[in-house]
């Protein structure tokens, strides 16, 4: 295993076929642009105030200068109301610039707050083998990079990109009027030259930015999966592996860096030396003409100053393009996730689950998680309504397959399940799930408090119902005994509390659910035997009026079940009671007697 972890290979970065381009993330974007059209509109008449008062400061320190020029004797009455236009049009430009931004701020703001809130809806609504295939280190530095990738387009796409060509035609028009087509000309050559070098050298670039993204991603899932993993690490004294295995993934890392820091320098350099080589050439005819006296010296001056605003927002232009392409990038995982359709769904025609007893019936079931693998083969079986019926059975029979297929995690390959005769793939999944509480094998806790824990079974619960699960569940004196009470914090992952805690809280949720349809699974698998029977009491005193399913692995926790069924390969091999079971000597009874020597 050491060998095949130690290369800390990447896989290739691909770009996904989901992957969005600029017109379909401005569609994306629109709808939530439009919930604010008294701001945009505002945000644009600002703009285009901001616009025009730029385009006319060359013009007015031109009137300043010929006028300085001409007549140095002449009162200063003109120059001072030139140099107060001036003024006023310079701050005109940059405060308007900021109005613009301050109106656009909060749409931007509403915008990433919807999209962000989109995006983790839909995460929740996919299916658990997505979760399961997915590193959860690499999905949120996905949403995170995508968020900052958002606010960047929305801030620039719209008030930089096209007022920037706008104010590049402009300039062309006045320099054609005002002096020769010629000026216009290069102007336009240089521009088109300007946009069609950065363009193709940030398509380019592309590749260096993706592969640098997918190293980031790589090394922070490396990072947060050997973090989980605290314990394991310390059991096994690998830490200095970790580290070498993290540096392996951080070299990669610092190489795509480099690729890309490299390709920027190219990008760089060739968009100065186009805009140096078109301000050379305009000012080399402007000087010829001033001196043939053509034009005068404030002429000259405000072709110099076109040029210089000119070239400014262009070179900008080079910049905000690259990043946009760079948040296009980024944001083709983030709202791509938008374009997988979830693989578990309500049915069109789904109706609410209506549960009158709560009887639960596998309808031959077949089941595999991939086509050559089966796990279950055409099962059949009935929970009657109260019953406790309990699942049995060798590791890999498909216990808990079952319970992950009631709750609709995954579709089956043929059969169906059905509650109180409702195949539970024609109602929705809501109903379905609010249904059934379940406690799981390994107990995962949010890092709050034990009593945020518990009252997560229902979070509108009031404070007695929680109370009530607690004394239910036999948390009282454990929680009684800490000097924080319920408000003791749990911990990342629920490690500051002890398995058999974790299982007791696990069952307090169950408990605030108030599910007609329990479901344990293995809830005791991993338990010491004063925990197993004090979480096994809690069972019971739960399991009463409900329709209780428990997988299990010890056969004592199960030996008081009104029906045991016991898989072997797939399939249903016997079932009865526990004493039934042992008498007919087959494949529960020779579990049992294993066991029985395991503990003595």
């Amino acid at each position: 295993m050491r060998g095949m972890r130690s290369t800390a290979k990447q896989p290739e970065p691909q770009k996904r076929p989901e992957a969005l381009k600029l017109g379909q993330t401005v569609r994306t974007l629109w709808p939530y642009l439009m919930a604010f059209k008294g701001r945009v509109l505002l945000a644009v008449l600002a703009l285009i105030a901001a616009k025009g008062a730029t385009l006319l400061m060359p013009w007015a320190l031109k009137e300043i200068i010929d006028a300085l020029d001409s007549n140095v004797s002449a009162l200063l009455v003109l120059p001072a109301a030139l140099l107060l236009l001036y003024g006023g049009l310079r701050f005109a430009s940059v405060f308007f610039g900021e109005l613009r931004d301050a109106l656009f701020g909060r749409v931007t703001e509403h915008a990433m707050r919807q999209i962000g809130l989109k995006v983790f809806k839909h995460l929740h609504s996919l299916e658990l083998a997505f979760h399961l295939d997915r590193q959860t280190g690499g999905i949120s530095r996905d949403i995170e990079r995508g968020s900052n990738g958002l606010s960047f387009l929305l801030r620039f796409l719209m008030f930089n990109i096209v007022p920037t060509l706008f104010e590049i035609l402009a300039v062309a028009i006045i320099f054609s009027l005002l002096f020769s087509p010629l000026y216009a000309v290069i102007t336009v050559i240089a521009v088109g030259l300007y946009i069609f070098f950065t363009v193709a050298v940030t398509e380019w670039r592309n590749k260096f930015i993706r592969e640098a993204n997918q190293a980031d991603n790589t090394t922070n899932s490396r990072a947060v999966d050997s973090l989980l993993n605290y314990e394991t690490v310390k059991y096994f004294n690998n830490e200095a592996y970790e580290a070498r295995i993290y540096d392996g993934f951080l070299a990669n890392w610092e190489q795509a860096r480099l690729k890309n820091r490299l390709s920027l320098l190219a990008l760089n350099s060739g968009q100065a030396l186009i805009i140096a080589a078109a301000i050379t050439s305009l000012m080399w005819l402007a000087a010829a003409e001033v001196r043939a006296g053509n034009i005068s010296l404030g002429q000259l001056v405000m072709v110099n100053a076109y040029m210089i605003q000119l070239f400014l927002p262009l070179n900008f232009l080079g910049f905000v393009y690259r990043e946009i392409r760079r948040a296009l990038t980024d944001l083709e995982n983030m709202l791509g996730l938008l374009s997988r359709k979830p693989a578990i769904a309500d049915n069109p025609n789904a109706t609410v689950l209506n549960v009158q007893q709560g009887t639960v019936q596998f309808h031959q079931v077949q089941f595999g998680y991939q086509p050559n693998r089966p796990i279950l083969k055409g099962l059949s079986f009935e929970v009657p309504a109260g019953s406790k019926v309990a699942i049995v059975g060798a590791s890999g029979a498909g216990k808990s397959t079952l319970a992950r297929l009631l709750y609709r995690f995954y579709p089956l390959n043929n059969g169906r399940i059905t509650v109180d005769g409702q195949d539970i793939s024609n109602v929705t999944l809501d109903s379905l799930r609010q249904a059934i509480a379940i406690v799981p094998q390994d107990t995962v806790l949010f890092n709050s408090s034990i009593r945020d824990n518990i009252q997560y079974g229902n979070p509108d619960a009031s404070a007695t119902e929680v109370d009530q699960a607690i004394k239910l569940a036999h948390l009282r004196s454990f929680i009684d005994s800490l000097p924080q009470g319920d408000a003791t914090l749990v911990g990342e992952r629920g490690l500051k509390v002890s398995g058999g805690e974790k299982q007791r809280i696990a069952i307090a949720r169950a408990i605030l659910k108030k599910s007609p349809i329990l479901v344990f699974d293995e809830a005791t698998s991993a338990l010491d035997s004063s925990s197993e029977q004090a979480i096994l009491h809690a069972m019971r005193e739960v399991a009463r009026n409900h329709t209780s399913l428990v997988i299990a692995h010890r056969l004592s926790t199960i030996t008081d079940a009104d029906n045991i069924i016991v898989l072997k390969d797939g399939m249903l091999a016997e079932q009865g009671n526990h004493q039934q079971l042992i008498a007919r000597e087959g494949e529960y009874a020779r579990m049992w007697q294993l066991q029985q020597q395991q503990q003595t």
